[in-house]
């Protein structure tokens, strides 16, 4: 059996390991500067893991290496192997950075090592939560061609499906995710600040976020656009922009996302390319 060394025990590397070690897998070693998280760790993995400071314990014990700190740590991991590892023939070095390309981990190849990316498409609030969502969980791989088939297959067992993307691509993949996850709680933060300067509570707007959600889930974010932008109402943008004249954030947001609205009301034709004209218009004060 592959032995799995997990190197950093966050809320991603726990949750990883106990999710692959409910399906068989064998987490050989755990390793993490802090002694705190090595303890959180051996809560949900157990007594049979080596848990340790040392990263190169878990290196020298494991086929199958899993990077899971933070991104900017990751080119420390990789320096601290490269001078410490004599070789590394066959093992699989892989980290779950959703922004970083395997290339990264380059100076790995050349003692012998598979490279790869393994990026959940979820969120990690916690632990619990985590490994609880990862089943349903979309899987995006990519790295070298000989690592791709234990990636796929280590993917297929955390979560629900896999995709494998171009390296070349990674950072525009990371971004939808930036656009899809956490713009959207800013988006609805910016939302918020308007409610409280009128005294109304988040909680009676969460319904039509839900439906909103709904209808994206079941025909697409295109055909799911409602509003005045759609309508090709001019006069309820104009009392929008009159009402955060005062709000320049709320105002670059409102305009910002209003364009693309213009756009996708233009694509789905519900409006003429003169009422699109229009609505620019009064978005560049004009």
């Amino acid at each position: 059996m592959m032995k799995i060394g997990i190197i950093g025990a966050g809320k991603v590397g726990t949750s990883l390991a106990t999710v692959l070690k409910n399906k068989g897998f064998h987490i050989a070693g755990v390793s993490d500067a802090l002694m705190s998280s090595l303890k959180t760790a051996k809560a949900y993995l157990g007594k049979d893991v080596l848990y340790t400071q040392n990263n190169m314990d878990v290196v020298s014990t494991s086929d199958i290496i899993a990077i899971t700190t933070q991104d900017r740590i990751i080119p420390d991991i990789v320096r601290e192997i490269d001078t410490k590892a004599v070789m590394l023939d066959g093992k699989l070095i892989f980290h779950t950075s959703g922004a970083d390309p395997s290339s990264i981990l380059l100076p790995l190849d050349k003692k012998g090592a598979l490279l790869g990316s393994l990026h959940p498409l979820q969120t990690f609030p916690d632990i619990d939560s985590a490994i609880e969502v990862l089943p349903d969980t979309c899987i995006f791989i990519e790295g070298d061609a000989n690592a791709i088939p234990q990636l796929k297959k280590i993917g297929e067992d955390i979560g629900a499906r896999v995709y494998v993307i171009d390296s070349k691509n990674k950072a525009l993949y990371h971004l939808s995710a930036v656009f899809v996850c956490n713009l959207l709680s800013a988006l609805l933060y910016s939302g918020k600040g308007l409610m409280d300067k009128i005294n109304i509570d988040f909680e009676p707007f969460l319904p039509i976020i839900r439906a909103t959600l709904r209808n994206i889930e079941n025909k697409g974010p295109l055909a799911s656009l409602t509003g005045p932008i759609v309508r090709g109402d001019a006069k309820t943008v104009k009392a929008h922009l009159k009402a955060i004249e005062d709000m320049d954030l709320h105002k670059a947001v409102y305009k910002a996302l209003s364009a693309v609205a213009i756009e996708m009301a233009g694509e789905r034709k519900a409006i003429s390319e003169e009422t699109m004209q229009v609505l620019k218009d009064i978005l560049k004060g004009r």
